[in-house]
């Protein structure tokens, strides 16, 4: 299989745990699968191999005190590209996954952080931080008006 081919299945592997965050994001089966940490192996295992075929003693000197331009001709190999991609792949399903659950745990509404973070990852977090700090301050039951009112004495006593 070709780097070219691995690139393009990578990318099709993710989409459905997108569609699934996105689209039925309180569906069971959604919360089963997002709540595990299973759908990462596969893009994780593809990383470690094309990282260890994109790695040799020049791009790891290279790497190791970058300069823009050395990035730059790292990555202008198709591998290390694949790579890169690669690595941008797991790492922005993995912070999707997150604020997915974040939603799910405090109700904060996401699916358009959620959707973000797959087209611009740090976008979609950013937005998430921003959709949280809204829903915290203007939608959040007020904290000491619920202790208040669970010390007082219901009618019924």
């Amino acid at each position: 299989m070709s780097i070219s081919q691995l690139f393009d299945y990578s990318n099709l592997y993710v989409l459905p745990f997108w569609a699934l965050m996105v689209l039925l994001p309180n569906w069971s089966w959604t919360r089963k699968i997002m709540g595990s940490y299973l759908a990462f192996i596969p893009p994780i295992l593809l990383y470690l191999f094309l990282f260890s075929f994109s790695l040799n003693a020049e791009t790891a000197e290279a790497l190791a005190s970058p300069t823009l331009t050395d990035i730059a001709r790292f990555f202008a190999d198709e591998t290390a590209a694949a790579t890169g991609w690669t690595h941008f792949i797991v790492m922005d399903l993995f912070v999707g996954r997150w604020i997915y659950w974040q939603g799910q745990e405090t109700g904060v509404w996401n699916r358009h952080s959620i959707a973000l973070c797959l087209f611009a990852g740090p976008l979609g977090l950013l937005s998430h931080i921003v959709t949280a700090a809204i829903h915290g301050k203007w939608f959040a039951p007020d904290s000491h008006q619920t202790e208040t009112s669970a010390a007082k004495p219901s009618a019924a006593n």
